[in-house]
């Protein structure tokens, strides 16, 4: 089987970018089995489930001590939120009304809860919430397990360093391997914006996800190189592979300590010109992250979490605080706000949403606007109330037409207007602008460019609608690539038409925090690049390598190519002769 595997290059979506070397050691977690079983006592089970999720929270809370000590207050607050989902009151109702009325163990009625709030978060179009359905599983299964008596306790990983192979990987199995002999992570499965990821991340360590492989090629395989940067996994290198890529481990570990001491320095091209460079986040702790790691601001500040998981529509009171807390945080730097992006593909009852064949396609975002008027106008005076002071920024999602532009402004005028009747204080220096994410709103980009302060492309959406592809469908994801022609113009015909109007424009998938995309959004005219914060320095760093005439000409050249691997191709050896 070695001689099948040789020099077996395999190409999954980079997590955490580095290189790493080593010997694959295939981690496959006990997978608890749980019967539905039927129960005659609802107290003495509701006293089981009681016991098991204090026993949760403390292994929780100890999980958190370990990771605040070993990696950092941030990633520490990853378990904080598990413990939240413990104590989350209407989680805590599903699963008792579920042992009451359908008088099932607890376990089963676990594991049913759980999967159905889990899957609804799953099926949010956007990947931070997707990611956000791994954690909540991640403490299902440790309820679960413990109910069952079974150990949650990691045992076996190996003595020596080794690159984990996993189907897929929670945070608490992430945190429960030994740092000093934890090379790297493949999964089959997960994202980029998981919390694994972003422990990767933050531990230093290569992490390479959705890789189309098997367990059985790393249980093979003696040797293996995971080049978290574009997100290939080699497995049995030749000698002249492995010295190729000793070398540039070498030189990619030395330019990341150089980025690291100036991550809070300017993105300055080498004759001058300056970007923002600024991070994606959803709550109080991703926005101290951005700070730590040198954001100059938020480029996407997503709202749904304010609107999951309860059975009536946050008031503008509680959005207003929420607002305020992240405002707080960020000191008068500037955040781009998103309003509330969820549709028919998110069962949330008091939205009143119908099940559609295609909800990604269906009634969502702006798009409910005309109907449910009443849910943008309490965020437009929520964001407003809370931005006083504030370097506040609102853009509306899911524009497709010039039409939606002008109900969107109009219904923020109204809340402006109200507000000044009121005598309620509120942001005065608020920017106005549009997530560019369907096609059909580039197309017609000059007509709205008149009416908005800025443009923010969504390279995740704007790439799936315009190649006609499901990024949660793994038999077609290889397919969406921001790198492909059709989209690299579609980027390019945004920006032309924002900047003809002397607007701005910025880029808030993660297309912006890759490092391959940097010169070439730089030389496309982009002013704005937000990311995960961990990638701010490494982006920073780049900036400052290029001028911004080369970046043009790479620009330039990149746009003429046919194919989005002649692209990326290209552009890697660009990238490779700055580092």
């Amino acid at each position: 089987m070695e001689t099948m595997l040789d020099n077996l290059a395999i190409k999954g979506v980079p997590a955490a970018s580095g290189i790493a070397i080593g010997r694959p050691w295939v981690y496959q977690p006990h997978a608890a089995r749980v019967e539905r079983r039927s129960i005659s006592d609802v107290a003495a089970e509701l006293a089981r489930l009681a016991a098991a999720k204090q026993t949760a929270k403390q292994q929780l809370a100890e999980l958190q001590q370990k990771t605040l000590a070993e990696i950092g207050e941030q990633e520490a607050a990853i378990f904080e939120a598990h413990q939240m989902f413990l104590e989350d009151p209407e989680l805590d109702k599903a699963i008792h009304q579920r042992i009451e009325s359908q008088q099932i163990c607890a376990e089963a009625a676990v594991e049913d809860a759980i999967e159905h709030a889990a899957a609804e978060l799953a099926a949010l179009e956007d990947e931070y919430f997707q990611a956000r359905a791994v954690d909540l599983r991640d403490v299902g299964r440790r309820l679960i397990q413990l109910l069952l008596g079974v150990d949650t306790q990691l045992k076996g990983f190996p003595d020596e360093p080794v690159i984990v192979f996993a189907e897929d990987l929670t945070p608490s199995d992430t945190v429960q391997f030994d740092r000093s002999r934890l090379l790297a992570l493949v999964t089959i499965q997960g994202g980029p914006t998981s919390h694994t990821a972003i422990l990767a991340n933050s531990m230093g360590i290569p992490a390479v996800v959705s890789a189309p492989l098997e367990l059985a090629q790393a249980k093979a395989a003696a040797l293996a190189i995971v080049d978290g940067r574009n997100g290939e996994v080699i497995f049995a290198p030749s000698e002249a592979k492995l010295a190729e890529m000793h070398s540039q481990q070498a030189a990619w570990l030395a330019q990341r300590a150089a980025a690291q001491t100036r991550s809070h320095e300017a993105a300055i091209t080498t004759d001058g010109h300056q970007v923002e460079v600024v991070a994606n986040i959803g709550n109080v702790q991703d926005a101290q992250q951005g700070l730590e790691y040198g954001a100059e601001g938020v480029g996407l500040f997503r709202t749904e979490f304010l609107f999951l998981d309860r059975h009536s529509m946050p008031t503008e009171d509680e959005q207003t605080a929420a607002y305020g807390a992240i405002f707080e945080v960020l000191r008068g730097k500037p955040v781009v706000v998103r309003t509330l992006d969820i549709g028919g593909d998110k069962s949330v009852d008091y939205l009143g949403f119908k099940t559609e064949a295609n909800p990604f396609l269906g009634w969502r975002a702006i798009r409910m606007m005309s109907e449910r008027p009443d849910l943008l106008l309490s965020q437009f005076r929520a964001l407003l109330r809370a931005g006083v002071d504030t370097d506040l920024r609102i853009m509306v999602p899911m524009v497709s037409r010039l039409t939606e532009v002008e109900q969107a402004r109009g219904l923020l005028r109204v809340a402006q207007e109200e507000l000044a009747s009121e005598g309620t204080p509120f942001c005065q220096t608020l920017q106005f602008g549009i997530m560019i994410e369907v096609p059909s709103a580039v197309l017609v980009a000059e007509h709205i460019a008149p009416l908005v302060d800025f443009f923010s492309i969504g390279t995740n959406d704007l790439t799936q609608y315009t190649m006609a592809v499901d990024r949660t469908n793994e038999r077609v994801v290889n397919i969406a690539s921001p790198f492909h022609p059709s989209v690299l113009r579609l980027i390019k015909l945004t920006i032309d038409a924002a900047h003809a109007q002397g607007k701005w424009v910025g880029v808030c998938g993660e297309f912006a925090g890759n490092p391959l995309a940097v010169p070439l959004l730089l030389g496309m005219g982009l002013d704005e690049f937000s990311m995960s914060p961990v990638s701010v320095p490494v982006v920073k760093d780049l900036i400052r390598r290029f001028s911004l005439e080369e970046a043009q000409d790479i620009a330039s050249r990149a746009l003429r190519l046919p194919k989005s691997e002649a692209v990326q191709t290209y552009l890697q050896s660009v990238v490779s002769a700055k580092q």
